[in-house]
């Protein structure tokens, strides 16, 4: 009797298809959880801004529109911030109107690259947070 070691080329491609079915059911998944990672990321980030800003009008008796040093000195890893911060995924600005009665500001979170149909986030002084996808609101 002869005695076998080893896999069949059967097995290996029942094995091979098995991973791939799996991969595949897997991956949009894995996508939509990294998007929401990434938006919840900026989020925070816009909440941090809002928070400087509340600070800000109190010292200043106004609001600023830089968000970086100069400004309201923000600082976060891995974003750039200047007038705006950014990253691979979001741009994050924000636009001040200290002649208003009271003064107002609205911080706007702008998707780009794999980020970019997850829609625009909007968070003004009043804390109504809006996040816009394909002109209607998906809720922040």
């Amino acid at each position: 009797m002869r005695s076998t070691k080893g896999f069949t080329l059967i097995e290996l491609m029942i094995t091979v298809a098995v991973i791939g079915i799996l991969a595949a059911i897997a991956y949009p998944s894995y996508q939509t959880y990294m998007k929401k990672a990434r938006r919840s990321e900026a989020q925070q980030l816009m909440l941090a801004i809002s928070a400087r800003q509340a600070q800000f009008i109190i010292d200043a008796r106004g609001y600023t529109e830089t968000i970086g040093a100069g400004g309201l000195n923000v600082a976060r890893q891995d974003w750039t911030c200047a007038a705006t911060c950014t990253n691979a995924y979001y741009t994050i600005s924000m636009t001040a109107d200290n002649d208003a009665t009271p003064p107002e500001y609205l911080i706007t979170a702008t998707p780009s690259g794999y980020q970019a149909d997850d829609g625009a986030m909007r968070l003004n002084n009043t804390g109504t947070r809006i996040r816009t996808v394909g002109g209607t609101d998906a809720h922040w």
